[in-house]
């Protein structure tokens, strides 16, 4: 009998033991924690997984690092990406199927960016970045700005709007109204010399007081510049670089200042527009014709229109306007 009870007490102690470590919260943590941690995933669905595993390595892209061309003088890197796996399977798991539109990626940043190369001027952006930017130099064209900038509200089009100095001191109110529409600013110089031709002293002066004016009048402190007419020497370039402001060209002129008909510079820019062109024109009344024509024409080709920053910038963009991924001409698997 003695040899029974002592079998009965230790069986009820450890059913006791046993209850208390089950019931235990933190024993119910860590094996949540375990399950987190191994990326717990039911039998059924371990296909599906291992689907998205294998489908990954095709859908990886290297990052493409900002260089100075021999042609194009300095352009922007540009993000790689690789599927997230436990992302994306969490994406799809309701339905139980791969579904290429749910997967979710993470960017893979260049090692070498803007910041890192010697002062040079920009004319494009990254070739392989879907997107263009809109350069409108103010220094006259008052009467045409409003209608420009009602067609960029009702498009929901940003651009970047290189502000003359002297301009900016004598209409306010335009270069807030500018701002205010929440477009872009940078530096046209002041009065709208022939930079390559300025004295040292002279090119500082005239990209600092149009650097003041533009912050008293709009707040914005502007970190682009733009050389009237697009002229300028090394040092030009080199002086702006030592003021934070990166030399902006284009790639893409409307030539609009020679007044053309509207269709004149929808073909002119439509036969020329590529990934990452920077694109030139002024308010002129066949600008201000022709850019709802161009919006859509450029949206149509599957290219987004952005602010000159927002095209220098190294984020990748993964889908098209269309919806559709868009992973470029430079896709390559990482092996």
């Amino acid at each position: 009998m003695k040899i029974i009870k002592k079998n009965l007490i230790g069986i009820v102690m450890i059913a006791i033991l046993t209850l208390s470590i089950v019931n235990n919260p933190l024993t119910e943590k860590y094996l949540s924690y375990l399950k987190e941690d191994t990326n717990y995933i039911p039998t059924k669905q371990n296909d599906l997984y291992n689907q998205i595993i294998q489908a990954s390595k095709n859908y990886s892209i290297n990052p493409q690092d900002a260089k100075i061309d021999r042609v194009w003088k300095a352009i922007p890197g540009y993000n790689g990406i690789e599927v997230d796996i436990k992302s994306s399977y969490n994406n799809m798991k309701k339905d139980g199927k791969f579904d290429e539109n749910k997967l979710v990626f993470k960017q893979i940043p260049a090692k070498v960016h803007l910041n890192d190369l010697s002062p040079a001027p920009i004319y494009r952006g990254n070739p392989d970045k879907p997107m263009v930017s809109f350069l409108i130099n103010v220094a006259w064209g008052n009467e045409y700005l409003p209608s420009i900038l009602k067609t960029l509200k009702e498009n929901n089009v940003h651009a970047t709007f290189f502000l003359e100095g002297r301009w900016v001191k004598e209409n306010p109110d335009l270069a807030s109204m500018i701002v205010d529409s929440g477009h872009e600013v940078g530096n046209h110089s002041y009065t709208h010399p022939d930079m390559k031709l300025l004295s040292s002293d002279r090119i500082r002066e005239q990209i600092i007081q149009t650097n003041q004016v533009i912050k008293a009048t709009t707040g914005k402190q502007v970190r682009l510049f733009a050389p009237p007419s697009g002229s300028y020497r090394d040092e030009v370039v080199e002086i702006a670089h030592s003021m934070n402001l990166r030399t902006i060209m284009w790639s893409v002129d409307t030539i609009d200042w020679q007044k053309p008909s509207p269709d004149t510079i929808v073909n002119r820019v439509i036969s020329k527009v590529h990934s990452g062109a920077l694109i030139l024109m002024h308010p002129t009344d066949s600008t201000a014709k022709a850019l709802p024509r161009l919006i859509k024409d450029i949206r149509e080709k599957q290219l987004r229109i952005g602010t000159v920053s927002k095209l220098m910038d190294e984020e990748r963009i993964i889908k098209a306007n269309d919806g559709k991924l868009n992973l470029g001409n430079d896709k390559e698997k990482n092996d």
